[in-house]
C-alpha cells in the first residue's frame, strides 16, 4: 500500500484555509481508486510549535494505481485547487505504508539477549 500526503502549514486565516481546504477535500474525494483517506489534524509538537496545521492521507493499492489518480481528470482539478492556498503552505510527499497488527513489537523472550550487546 503507499499513501499521498498533503501538509498544510499552519494558515494565517483560518476562515480561508478552512474554505479552500473543503473545496480541495471534495475534489480529492472524486479521485478513482482511494483506498482510504485519513485528516490528521496537529494538536502539538514535544519540541515547540508544530510546522503543520494538518495532514491529508490518501492510500492506494500500489504506485501505478496513485499515479493513474493524480493523473486523472480529478486528480489533476484537485492540483488545481492547492492553488487556493499560500505560497509555500502546502508540502507533498509519497510514501510506501507498512502496517503491523496489535502495535506492539517483538522483544526476546525473558533471559534472552543479543550477542553483541548494542541497541
Amino acid at each position: 500500500m503507499v499513501k499521498f500526503m498533503v501538509m498544510f502549514h499552519r494558515p494565517g486565516n483560518l476562515v480561508d484555509f478552512e474554505d479552500a481546504y473543503s473545496a480541495f477535500l471534495a475534489l480529492v474525494e472524486q479521485m478513482p481508486n482511494i483506498r482510504r483517506r485519513q485528516v490528521v489534524d496537529i494538536i502539538g509538537s514535544p519540541v515547540g510549535d508544530a510546522r503543520y496545521y494538518r495532514i491529508l492521507e490518501v492510500y492506494f493499492d500500489d504506485q501505478q494505481t496513485m499515479r493513474n489518480a493524480l493523473k486523472s481528470q480529478e486528480g489533476q482539478l484537485a492540483g488545481a485547487a492547492l492553488g487556493r492556498f499560500r505560497p509555500g503552505s502546502v508540502e507533498m510527499l509519497f510514501a510506501d505504508v507498512y502496517e503491523e497488527e496489535g502495535g506492539q513489537t517483538p522483544t526476546h523472550p525473558e533471559g534472552e539477549t543479543e550477542s553483541n550487546g548494542s541497541a
